[in-house]
């Protein structure tokens, strides 16, 4: 799923790792196929721009999207490296991530299918919530060795992970 302890920062504030633990909820809701609380994780009229530029607004819309997606397609797993966090304010902060997804049987990340993905978080009322997530497409046009060099990194977290990637 996303960065094991090992590879976090060794100094992190609470506010960091509740704002990772919001981005890792988020990808452990699409592992599981989960609409529901995939959609949850949004401020109410958060937003969604998907992997094929498809922009959804509001958490029944993001719910119906992303149930639709998962009713016509057998989603593989996301396999992420969180790469930045950084706070605009104390209470909003873009994450920025690395994702792959492994093809089943083999397990191996398919390089066509990697992704950067950015997270707008905010706090309301204590709680962090999503108001933006955005999934691009990472081709990394003429130069294959960027796109190597991303999908051996998402391999050697998804081996560290075990055979399911949880």
């Amino acid at each position: 799923m996303t960065d094991s302890p090992a590879n976090e920062p060794a100094t992190m504030s609470d506010d960091e790792r509740a704002v990772r633990a919001l981005y890792s909820a988020l990808l452990h809701a699409w592992n599981e196929r989960d609409a529901e609380a995939f959609a949850a994780q949004f401020l109410s009229e958060g937003s969604m721009i998907g992997y094929d530029g498809s922009i959804v607004d509001g958490q029944a819309e993001i719910a119906q999207h992303i149930g639709d997606v998962f009713r016509h397609h057998q989603t593989p797993l996301y396999i992420a490296r969180v790469k930045r966090v950084r706070f605009l304010t104390p209470d909003s902060a873009i994450v920025r991530g690395h994702v792959g997804m492994p093809m089943a049987p083999t397990l191996v990340i398919n390089p066509a299918l990697n992704a950067i993905q950015s997270l707008v978080a905010q706090r309301v009322d204590g709680a962090w919530h999503v108001a933006l997530f955005q999934n691009t497409p990472a081709q990394f046009h003429g130069r294959p060795d960027l796109v190597a060099a991303m999908t051996e990194e998402l391999q050697r977290a998804l081996d560290e992970q075990g055979a399911d990637g949880r």
